[in-house]
């Protein structure tokens, strides 16, 4: 009877829920979570403006990845036979420390490097980037972030003295007329963007029909590595057809003469020449844009991942400054940043250049004030270090880096040239990564800790919208499972600093993060738990108030209505001119070669590449091409072909259609092994971001085996 009722009981009892927001993309759409470990449920909250009941794929699916069966649950050590073998935490963590301890002793504290992650919260990014200053003292520090939004990053700063992915809510978006979507496919990457997107007419530009392109009112189809011409030809058209707003450019900007005399060469039929673009087609998407009166433009990775990338975004600021969207209610400009926590992770100190709330590194006022704040000396503050790809490339080179610890990253997959960062990870004398599931670059790690994943720890992490959002913990983590803030505490005490200098509750490292970034460009210090529990809606910058509390201060959803960030209050048109890729199409690689995401995986794959429902829809890497082309070089439908480049080449299944231009073909990113796209993608950067050239190369494509 006892046993009975007590069972009786507990089918009775509510079953307890957790309110937190999915793992991927930046759009951090609100789900509740339910039931027990091997059992989560998701589903998704109803009044988040964000998501409003929707989820894609990938969101629905996000509990499998906590039961994935190769989850990593203890330290493993590479031992002498060289393979990875289980170890306990002492034996990890002392190891790791005395390593670093030895090569910083031979080779100064540079040679030991950090690399991080878009998804990490705002603590551990914080903490990352504080890590790495004060307790290695190393100015090599980076992130996957770079690969993502650096150059809109040096674009919309140098724009607008601010730099937020939409210095708008997203809900904005459902009363706009019209809106340029530029290098954006937000249907696959963000599905529960488009609900958003369904009101207006739509200008895509993209060299492939996507689902995005085929809910467009007007689709723009121009060459890979072209639309800096096509920017600089909108603002042509919009100047020679009297659309341009005089009064706002009199009062609310500087330097449009200089960008004019930049794009006066760009006229309609030679933007064509060049994109490929219909010059008629140019002329309706201005004419779109400048006859409405709620108008946005838009830019994603398609425009900013190349040589050149943040002046493409520069030109389509211009365009949106000509025409008077930026700091205009029902207007604007805005960026769709990627990752999970993209936005928050380039303002919390883990980017090369910077300190914790968008504060700069070579700035002796920023400088003091983090280090005060820390408690340190400001002059022990390193000075910037190298970006993502130039760490990646120094690697177990003479005066390069010795020893990378990776948190929350998978450059194996991820990086440009893949094959040669494989080869300097290879070349390291230390490799440490700390991770949840065995990635490839867990795979080549001399030592692999397993930290806890999304809805196993608390944290905030910051929208594309500039919203900061609590996740919350609905599991514990599994046994021999730490969280990165104790891997983080356990070094640093090891490596000598206070047990008190590096907190493992979340919500202490947060208080500390709202000191540190006060004042600062991205100011958190009025933002709290207490109030994002309580339900609000904050957008930083969110000042404290005289209290320090900050509860006088609602936070700032809508950016540059009466002024942009710069002293004057004036946005700046930025002055740029086209040029080509690194590297164009010849007669030995004739075709372009783009790469991008598919809806049913998520960066890298390490996540997504383990959950069973997206694989059947995913399963492989594919080389999108037109049927002509096919024809043209011998393929089939269905058949293996290498995709090559003068840096490697990928093997992939041909997938013939009609989407994409019969000079360019698409191999998504997300793939293991051979089938890894980054293998031909090459390592030009952008001179201002450092963002590596994904989104064009010059490729041939080739039955699998054979060469020309």
């Amino acid at each position: 009877m006892s046993g009975e009722g007590r069972d009786v009981r507990k089918r009775d009892a509510p079953e307890r829920e957790s309110t937190t927001h999915c793992p991927y993309c930046a759009l951090q759409c609100s789900t509740v979570l339910s039931g027990e470990r091997g059992g989560v449920a998701v589903r998704p909250s109803a009044d988040f403006p964000v998501n409003r009941g929707g989820l894609c794929q990938k969101g629905w699916t996000a509990p499998s990845v906590l039961a994935a069966p190769d989850r990593l649950l203890t330290p493993l050590v590479r031992g002498a036979g060289g393979e990875l073998a289980p170890a306990g935490w002492d034996e990890a963590l002392d190891l790791v420390a005395g390593r670093l301890r030895e090569i910083r002793a031979r080779h100064g504290a540079d040679a030991v490097a950090v690399f991080g992650g878009g998804g990490l919260t705002n603590e551990k990014a914080y903490t990352l980037g504080k890590f790495a200053r004060v307790a290695l003292g190393t100015s090599q520090i980076d992130y996957n972030g770079r690969f993502c939004m650096s150059s809109a990053a040096a674009a919309t700063t140098a724009a607008f003295g601010l730099d937020r992915g939409l210095p708008f809510p997203v809900t904005d978006l459902r009363e706009a007329d019209v809106i340029l979507l530029a290098g954006a496919n937000p249907a696959e990457t963000m599905p529960p963007l488009v609900r958003h997107l369904e009101g207006a007419d739509l200008v895509v530009v993209d060299p492939r029909r996507t689902r995005t392109a085929e809910r467009a009112a007007l689709h723009l189809q121009p060459a890979p590595g072209t639309d800096l011409a096509l920017a600089l030809g909108l603002l042509h058209l919009a100047v020679t057809e009297g659309l341009v707003d005089k009064e706002y450019v009199d009062t609310r900007t500087t330097g449009f003469d200089a960008a004019w005399e930049c794009c006066v060469a760009w006229w309609p039929e030679r933007v064509e020449e060049v994109t490929g673009v219909p010059a008629d087609d140019l002329r309706a998407a201005v004419r779109m844009l400048g006859g409405a009166r709620r108008a946005y433009v838009l830019t994603g990775r398609g425009a900013e991942q190349h040589s050149k990338g943040s002046d493409t975004v520069a030109a389509f600021v211009n365009l949106a400054l000509a025409l008077g969207l930026p700091g205009r209610a029902g207007s604007g400009f805005g960026t769709l940043t990627g990752q999970g926590n993209g936005q928050g992770g380039r303002e919390m100190g883990q980017k090369a250049d910077q300190l914790p709330g968008y504060r700069s590194l070579t700035d002796p006022a920023d400088r003091a004030h983090v280090a005060a704040v820390w408690g340190v000396d400001a002059r022990t503050l390193p000075g910037p270090g190298r970006s993502a790809y130039e760490l990646l490339d120094a690697l177990g080179t003479a005066g390069g880096p010795r020893a990378l610890m990776v948190f929350g990253a998978n450059p194996v997959v991820s990086a440009p040239r893949a094959a040669h960062v494989t080869e300097r990870l290879e070349a390291l004398d230390l490799l440490v990564v700390a991770d949840f599931v065995p990635s490839e670059t867990a795979a080549l790690a001399d030592v692999v800790l397993p930290v806890a994943q999304w809805a196993e720890e608390e944290g905030t992490l910051t929208s594309l919208e500039g919203r900061v959002l609590r996740r919350r913990a609905h599991l514990t983590p599994p046994p021999g499972v730490r969280t990165d803030l104790e891997v983080l505490h356990a070094l640093a005490v090891r490596l000598g600093q206070g047990a008190g200098r590096f907190p493992v509750r979340p919500r202490e490292v947060f208080d500390e993060l709202r000191r540190a970034s006060a004042g600062g460009r991205a100011d958190y210090s009025g933002i709290s738990y207490a109030r994002l529990d309580a339900g609000e809606a904050l957008h930083w910058p969110c000042p404290a108030a005289g209290d320090g509390d900050g509860a006088g201060h609602p936070g700032t959803p809508r950016l540059f209505l009466d002024r942009f960030a710069h002293p004057d209050g004036r946005a700046r048109f930025t002055p740029v001119d086209h040029r080509p890729s690194a590297r164009e199409p010849d007669t030995t690689f004739p075709l372009y070669g783009t790469t991008g995401r598919v809806l049913a995986q998520y960066q890298s794959g390490a996540q997504t590449r383990r959950v069973p429902e997206l694989v059947a829809a995913a399963p492989e890497a594919v080389v999108e091409m037109h049927p002509d082309t096919a024809r043209r070089f011998g393929l089939a439908d269905g058949q293996t072909a290498e995709v090559g480049s003068v840096h490697g080449s990928t093997r992939a299944r041909v997938r013939l259609t009609r989407a994409v231009r019969p000079d360019t073909v698409f191999v998504p990113f997300h793939f293991p092994g051979a089938g890894r796209a980054n293998l031909f993608t090459g390592d030009a950067l952008d001179p201002r971001s450092r963002m590596p050239e994904f989104k064009v190369s010059a490729v041939r494509v080739t039955p699998a085996g054979e060469r020309p």
